[in-house]
């Protein structure tokens, strides 16, 4: 008897060792024991699933989608590699021990009642706006879905706008915000003050994402800067509202002495006290401290830098934010800021599908508003009170991911800009520049002058590559690594009238200066497609280096780049005084900008090695 008993143990506790090898299987969206996003280092690729198995330098991952795929261990994050050699650790320990059955049984249930336990308090932090929200978990994160959108009134009292207007967001499913449930202290934890000036560093309570309250410049406080409202917040590129500042307003609801959100490295924060009342001690750098207990969390302050200074816990930084996080997308392009325009006013309708925002400019009175319609389609009125109506309809199918602020180096900017300026005054090197062949340079790299403007797009007109996919980076094949040949690219969608297509490739460097790589206009009308590495359509511009009709991606320095091509559909044929190789991004624009039919842009990414 004693025999079967020994021989049943190991049996189960062979299974049990497989289970930890073999995380995968298929397991119900409900059971996602070890669901993790995986990321691959130097694509920023990611995928969603389940560990199944590791052996030979291999790892191999189960999607949601039930899929079996294999990576290279080396080719993922440092968090990711770390994760797996735990793991592994892990299966070796248990496989060495010789433990009843018993024993191991209970040690997994209280590892599972740990981690229940911690999601669980997370959750009553989270659940006074619970009805608003999608809330879930597993052994790792806690997943918040939301659109984005509090509450409260937004916008009202900022005097710095850049014409954004707050849009719900689809944060969900694997565009979720997740909050690790175990946060690891950081050998060196990052300042906020010198990085992370893209994307949110937290998360409130009720669902809406905080930001660096620097801007996206490196330097000017949003604060006292005037773009934020009266709760801390306001729009970015993407016609996302976040905050950033602490939003303490929340306290009301969540309860004297509980978070008012969390941030992206898992510590809480608090509002101006202490969990019990009393008077906040002796902040860190970082604006937090451990209490008695030794549990780590940040306080909110009134002052610089207001919430969590940096990260006390482990994060990765990618492309200058938090990776990963969701993503924020609008149906129309971002616009320019508006000078001297005050926001007075917001409007809501209670099933969230009509908006408005109201504004005064110079003393007259003029309002966004705008609509989400059935048909998955997103109706503007621009009331530009004593300039009349104008009206607009987006595509929500068409949404996009608005380009990243440029990284701020304002320092390298001026020190580049004296440069050309050295350069300038040598005519020799002028001279030399106008005997090369080919287009000049498109001499619009200065800082901010290039222009601007607001072509009609309503996303039934669309670009796309059969090389590449909207917002993901570019093969080698296509960028400065590799052969460096043109995009493959084709339109569809052509409005009627349509005479000629012009094509621009453009990308805003450091210090908002523009790039120009590719200018080619006087498409025939019947043209929808142009092959890899084209030739003999259209007629080529200027480019911003002289003697090149197109450039490769090849950006230097650190991060993500974006490039943005954009297709014209034109009712006229553009005709220029100039020869042909003169004609810069600026002077095509200047030429089109009132015979644009509709337009399509396609974005697509480089990372230099």
């Amino acid at each position: 008897m004693k025999h079967v008993i020994a021989l049943m143990a190991i049996a189960s506790l062979t299974s049990f060792h497989y289970a930890l090898a073999h995380e995968g299987g298929h397991d119900s969206a409900t059971n996602h024991t070890m669901d993790r996003s995986w990321t691959i280092s130097d694509s920023g690729h990611q995928v969603q699933g389940v560990f199944e198995s590791a052996r030979g330098g291999q790892v191999r991952i189960r999607t949601n989608g039930g899929a079996l795929v294999t990576f290279d261990l080396q080719k993922l994050t440092v968090t990711d590699r770390h994760w797996v050699e735990h793991r592994l650790e892990e299966i070796r320990q248990l496989n060495q021990q010789r433990l009843p059955l018993r024993l191991v049984s209970q040690t997994k249930l209280l590892q599972e009642k740990v981690n229940d336990s911690k999601a669980r308090e997370v959750f009553e932090h989270f659940k006074p706006f619970e009805e608003s929200l999608g809330l879930r978990w597993d052994e790792n994160f806690f997943y918040v879905e939301s659109n984005g959108m509090p509450d409260h009134e937004m916008m009202v009292g900022i005097t710095a706008w850049q014409q954004q207007v707050p849009i719900p967001q689809n944060y969900k499913g694997d565009n979720s915000w997740r909050i690790p449930l175990f946060p690891v202290p950081a050998r060196e934890p990052m300042s906020a003050k010198e990085n992370f000036f893209r994307g949110a560093i937290a998360l409130a309570i009720n669902g809406v994402p905080i930001f660096n309250p620097i801007k996206n410049d490196g330097v000017t406080d949003t604060k006292i800067a005037g773009e934020l409202d009266e709760f801390g917040g306001h729009c970015g590129r993407g016609d996302d509202y976040h905050y950033h500042l602490p939003p303490v307003h929340l306290e009301k609801q969540a309860g004297s002495g509980k978070p008012i959100g969390y941030a992206l490295d898992g510590y809480p924060i608090f509002s101006f006290n202490e969990p019990d009342g009393s008077v906040v001690k002796k902040l860190d750098w970082l604006n937090g401290h451990k209490d008695e207990n030794g549990k780590y969390h940040y306080h909110s302050t009134k002052g610089y830098p207001y919430l969590n200074g940096g990260f006390f816990g482990e994060v990765v930084e990618r492309g200058g934010q938090v990776d990963p996080q969701p993503r924020a997308q609008s149906p129309r392009p971002a616009l320019p800021p508006m000078r001297d325009a005050k926001i007075t006013g917001f409007d809501r309708s209670k099933d969230d599908k009509r908006f408005g925002v109201i504004y005064d400019l110079k003393g007259d009175t003029r309002a966004v508003r705008y609509t989400f319609n059935d048909d998955k389609t997103v109706s503007f009125q621009f009331d530009n009170g004593t300039d009349g109506v104008k009206v607009a309809k987006y595509s929500q199918d068409g949404r996009r991911n608005p380009p990243p602020p440029p990284p701020p180096d304002r320092k390298d900017q001026q020190k580049k800009a004296g440069q050309r300026k050295d350069q300038q005054k040598k005519g020799g090197q002028r001279k030399d520049q106008q005997k090369k062949a080919g287009p000049p340079r498109d001499d619009n790299t200065k800082p901010g002058n290039y222009v601007k403007i607001n072509p009609k797009q309503t996303g039934k007109f669309l670009l796309s590559s059969s090389a590449v996919e909207d917002g993901q980076p570019l093969p080698k094949e296509f960028n400065g690594d590799g052969a460096g040949a043109t995009l493959p690219l084709s339109w569809e969608g052509v409005p009627e009238g349509t005479k000629s297509f012009a094509l621009v490739m453009d990308h805003i460097a450091k210090g908002d200066e523009m790039k120009v790589y590719w200018v080619i206009w006087d498409i025939p009308a019947n043209v929808t497609s142009l092959p890899k590495n084209v030739e003999g359509v259209g007629k080529l511009g200027a480019t911003w280096k002289p003697g090149e009709s197109y450039i490769t991606p090849h950006s230097a320095g650190g991060g993500e780049k974006v490039y943005t091509l954009t297709v014209y559909a034109l009712s006229e044929v553009p005709k220029f005084a100039n020869p042909q190789v003169e004609v810069t991004r600026d002077k095509l624009l200047m030429a089109i900008k009132d015979t644009i039919l509709d337009s399509a842009a396609l974005k697509v990414t480089y990372t230099r090695p």
